[in-house]
């Protein structure tokens, strides 16, 4: 049954991004990757969520990653502080915050942001930082013995922060499952954002990353790679080997209520074309799930 609704999604999937001449690459094709076929069936779709990670446009100032955002269609962004320094006034970052609200865009985190200063003053700032933004969650970059101070302000804030991983450069986290094993007996408002693209370098399952994560599971990084163990291969989405597809499957099967943000690291000086294409492809995928 799970088998035969995916094959129905791909190729409806196809249609809606592609037209009805597409041949699915290589990398849509689908594979036997779910351990479990007795997961249970869903009467109606729970619409994955869309975003853009401002880091992608960190050559441009805040007006025009707005506007460029807007163009792009995307309603949600996760701010870098390129966007939104964090050295700002209270009175300056309620200004940044609300020229993004006008611009019809929806902070939904902010990062990633380094905490990997075991001492209260710093980590204080942070959280400060997302309180004055109205921030729900921050990506952050930590490591394992800083995290059970973070923990302390995280139940004193009432803000999420979500572990990034950066692939086998990262002498922490290199991937989700590291992640995992430091946090599973904390605060449930600490977990984690797949960057799905530096998972793929560590040679993890991306599927699996997915799924052992389950509700810690707070934000997705999305890129693509021609090369999925080398990070200078990077392209737009759907155009890669990158099984998106797949993953959103997954993520609607899991009820996933975080965000998928399109993180663009490619053509700094004019990505505006790339993402357009990219985040139409994620769209397309969205809207071919029919569960």
């Amino acid at each position: 049954m799970h088998n035969n609704k995916r094959r129905a999604f791909l190729k409806k999937t196809a249609l809606s991004v592609f037209g009805t001449s597409l041949v699915l690459p290589e990398a849509m094709n689908i594979k036997k990757v779910f351990a479990n076929d007795g997961l249970p069936s869903l009467n109606s779709k729970e619409k994955l969520k869309l975003g853009v990670a401002t880091y992608s446009l960190r050559n441009f100032s805040r007006p025009e990653a707005i506007s460029m955002i807007r163009e792009i269609g995307a309603e949600y962004v996760n701010i870098k502080s390129f966007h939104l320094p964090m050295e700002y006034t209270p009175e300056e970052l309620l200004a940044g915050c609300q020229e993004f609200k006008q611009g019809g865009l929806e902070i939904i985190g902010g990062g990633t942001i380094s905490m990997k200063g075991d001492d209260d003053k710093s980590i204080r700032s942070c959280f400060e930082y997302a309180r004055i933004c109205s921030m729900p969650m921050m990506v952050i970059a930590t490591t394992p013995e800083t995290l059970p101070r973070i923990e302390k302000y995280v139940k004193e804030y009432d803000i999420k922060v979500a572990i990034h991983n950066h692939g086998p450069e990262d002498p922490y986290f290199p991937a989700p499952k590291d992640v995992l094993g430091v946090i599973e007996n904390m605060d449930s408002r600490v977990g984690i954002c797949n960057d799905l693209g530096h998972t793929a370098r560590t040679g993890a399952n991306i599927l699996e990353s997915i799924t052992e994560s389950g509700s810690r599971l707070f934000d997705i990084h999305l890129k693509d790679l021609t090369d999925l163990e080398d990070n200078e291969t990077q392209c737009s989405i759907g155009e890669g080997k990158m099984p998106v597809a797949e993953i959103f499957y997954q993520l609607a099967l899991m009820r996933y209520q975080g965000y998928i943000n399109l993180e663009y690291e490619i053509e700094a000086e004019n990505p505006l074309e790339g993402m357009k294409r990219s985040y139409a492809y994620m769209k397309g995928v969205v809207d071919g799930i029919k569960i």
